[in-house]
């Protein structure tokens, strides 16, 4: 009827956990601890029960998860990781309800997950103060690549985990923004039954239902299946703006002996509205209009047909097979196709001469893409004198072609008076053959974590043959270009026995950039480089994971306004994009009852080197971030099985353009939830819960990346879910 802790039955109490944990430790007993902590005699007894092992690739027991694969690429514990990385696991995110990938990571220190303010079209976030031009995000090892418009999103119901690494992550995943990247584990075949459905209602006219169901299928269970779906409807918080998504994941294990797994993985969403994809105006927002008033934070200034949506397929497997004790054979693969298309009227600023009008403009679009990639690799684990060895090689292959059709009305679209917004249809037309882009990306890649006496050095290289093209169909004219990339990292850690784990460490990134300067030649790709240092806490007997990292990462080969005026807006390269920033983080389950997270982000960023922004801080960039979360569960009483909760999250100011015209003020938001366990009434697993996000409805501007580009935070939003095991 409670929560459960370290995979122990969640209807244990405190005085019951503590005997169970002390006769789990010591294999005998011969006193028990009465309720009320007098001693009884007792027979002697023997317990073998243990909690289960987290794998770094499946579920978690507690919030706190102590392994990742995303910084190694192997099952590693959290305190041998040279750089940052935070796991939300799926008991944090059954607890927050997010929306999507980018609010699950909304307690989590270095992102920005407020770039879009309330919009979750896109996973688009911004990681020690680097964005990227597509998302950055992997699923189960491999790249979603996205182009242009044309992104995969993946619902949070579908997965397991969700981690962000933060710093450059080249050297094991090839082209990537330097910031980091967010890697998510889809939910995979379990051999115990699992049945649940579940069903959502709240504000903004949402509905919702989701269904999760697992089992073996044979005695042995050797084969096993998940199949996970959820459906959602609801109305923005923007006029005339709708949400729809459906989305099913069928999954199936064949598991003939323990160190063999083959997990088919497929996911198909389609989502026929996105929901709110615009922005607004400084003016109304940030600023006041001339009249002295601000837009409300449900304005919209699109059409009536306004119209986006994006669907997805993805199939492919996961494969491992272990020869011996000492090589283990992975493979990851996967096939996508990917479509958008949207029909949109947005805004582009204010008329100066009059500025409560708003000019706009036009878009159409729909895209079509096609990616492959696959990952294999060789784990091997031998000694060599004191020095023991877990040696990854790898290739991994990824093949992407988008093909656009695209029209743009620059201007096109009746100025909006935003006193007295008039919505009407817009007559868009059609979309002509735009541009297709290809991208082929092949890397090789070793790394080296060697262990001797309490240190562990991590050593990797991998390099890389990238090939981008793109064909324009408007300009009638091709471009293509084959880049070789060497990329390196190195990190030591020293592991105290009481499970603190400083450590130091160096890592290195590269970006392709797409397009040419006045002259028609090519871009090279941007480079990253960082240097990390930290400290992580993660002792072995308490479910607790306390971090704290400080960094600087700079950005080379940079594009930049090129000054010649007569080069009509042409880029160059050679500008520089420096952050550094101190990052502090805890999750830690402190007793059956108590959650806590905490975290706290410093970043310093600055152009460095510029045509005209050096000495400027990059646009939508908080100087300091922070959040707090803490629940508590009743185990006993009366109110047994009731769970209370809240937080909230701070965004400090930012600034609204690179040019640092204007700042975006801070803003403060508290969130909270009320959960009870129905386990009381026979109902195991089940549960009922209200979760409110922005608890004071506070009206705040989340960010601006231009003038003419500014968006509102999410309103308060209450949100009732009903959970049901069978």
């Amino acid at each position: 009827m409670a929560r459960s802790y370290q995979g122990l039955p969640a209807n244990i109490s405190l005085c019951k956990l503590a005997l169970f944990v002390a006769a789990a430790v010591n294999g005998v007993s011969g006193t028990a601890f009465a309720a009320d902590g007098t001693s009884t005699k007792e027979d002697t007894i023997t317990v073998s029960a243990a909690a289960p092992q987290e794998s770094a690739w499946g579920p978690a027991p507690t919030i706190a998860a102590k392994r990742t694969a995303t910084a190694t690429k192997t099952d590693t514990p959290i305190e041998k990781t040279p750089q940052s990385v935070s796991v939300v696991t799926r008991e944090e995110m059954d607890t927050h309800q997010p929306e999507s990938v980018k609010e699950a990571l909304g307690y989590t220190p270095g992102i920005t997950v407020s770039t879009r303010g309330a919009s979750n079209t896109y996973d688009a976030v911004k990681i020690r103060g680097f964005g990227s031009v597509n998302q950055n995000n992997y699923l189960d090892g491999l790249k979603l690549q996205g182009d242009f418009y044309n992104e995969v999103l993946i619902d949070p119901y579908m997965l397991e985990r969700v981690e962000l690494m933060r710093g450059p992550t080249s050297v094991l995943y090839g082209k990537s923004s330097p910031g980091g990247i967010i890697t998510m584990v889809s939910k995979r075949p379990t051999t115990e039954p699992l049945r649940e459905v579940q069903f959502k209602m709240g504000t903004d006219n949402l509905y919702q239902t989701g269904f999760d169901f697992s089992d073996a299928l044979d005695d042995a269970g050797v084969y096993s299946y998940r199949l996970t779906g959820v459906a959602r409807s609801s109305d923005e918080q923007q006029r005339i703006s709708k949400q729809k998504r459906y989305a099913i994941a069928p999954s199936f294990s064949w598991r003939p002996d323990d160190k063999t797994n083959f997990t088919f993985l497929a996911n198909l969403q389609d989502t026929p509205e996105t929901g709110y994809y615009g922005w607004l105006p400084k003016e109304g927002t940030v600023e006041p209009l001339p009249n002295g008033k601000r837009l409300g934070t449900d304005f919209n200034e699109g059409a009536n047909n306004n119209t986006y949506s994006l669907s997805h397929k993805l199939v492919g497997y996961s494969f491992e097979h272990g020869f011996n004790d000492t090589f283990t054979v992975r493979q990851n693969l996967r096939y996508v196709e990917s479509k958008t298309s949207q029909k949109s009227v947005y805004g582009v600023g204010v008329d100066p001469a009059n500025g409560y009008m708003l000019k706009r403009s036009t878009v159409v679009d729909n895209e079509k893409l096609h990616n492959f990639a696959v990952d294999t690799q060789l784990e091997s684990k031998f000694a060599t004198s004191a020095v023991e060895h877990t040696l990854l090689t790898g290739v991994d292959f990824q093949q992407m072609r988008n093909d656009v059709n695209a029209s743009f009305g620059y201007q096109a679209a009746e100025d909006l008076n935003l006193y007295d917004p008039v919505y009407g249809d817009y007559d868009f037309g059609s979309a002509a053959p735009y541009q297709q882009n290809k991208q082929k990306q092949t890397g090789l890649y070793v790394q080296d974590q060697a262990e001797w006496n309490k240190f562990v050095l991590t050593l990797g290289g991998r390099y890389d043959w990238l090939t981008q093209s793109t064909r324009s169909y408007q300009q009638v004219n091709y471009t293509e270009r084959d880049d070789h990339q060497f990329t390196g990292r190195a990190g030591l850690n020293y592991l105290f026995d009481n499970g603190v784990s400083p450590y130091i460490s160096y890592s290195e990134s590269f970006e392709p950039n797409s397009g040419a300067d006045f002259y028609g030649n090519t871009f090279k790709p941007s480079k990253g480089r960082q240097y990390e240092a930290g400290v992580k806490y993660v002792p072995k007997d308490m479910p607790v994971v306390i971090t704290g990292a400080v960094y600087q990462l700079t950005k080379s080969d940079n594009l930049m306004s090129d000054p010649d005026a007569s080069h009509n807006f042409a880029s160059m390269q050679g500008g520089e994009i420096r952050a550094r920033g101190v990052e502090l983080e805890a999750k830690a389950a402190l007793n059956a009852n108590i959650n806590v997270t905490a975290s706290y982000t410093y970043t310093d960023a600055e152009y460095t080197k510029d045509t005209t922004l050096k000495g400027n801080t990059p646009e939508q960039v908080p100087e300091h971030m922070a959040s707090l979360w803490g629940d508590y569960t009743f185990n006993e009483g009366a109110l047994s099985g009731l769970t209370l909760g809240t937080g909230g999250r701070f965004i400090g100011k930012s600034y609204g353009d690179p040019v640092n015209s204007f700042e975006v003020g801070s803003a403060a938001v508290m969130d909270a939830v009320v959960k009870y366990d129905l386990g009381r009434f026979g109902l195991n697993g089940s549960s009922i819960a209200v979760n409110v996000n922005n608890l004071l409805d506070r009206e705040y501007v989340a960010s601006c990346f231009q003038t003419y580009g500014c968006f509102w935070g999410a309103e308060r939003q209450v949100v009732a879910t009903a959970t049901f095991r069978f």
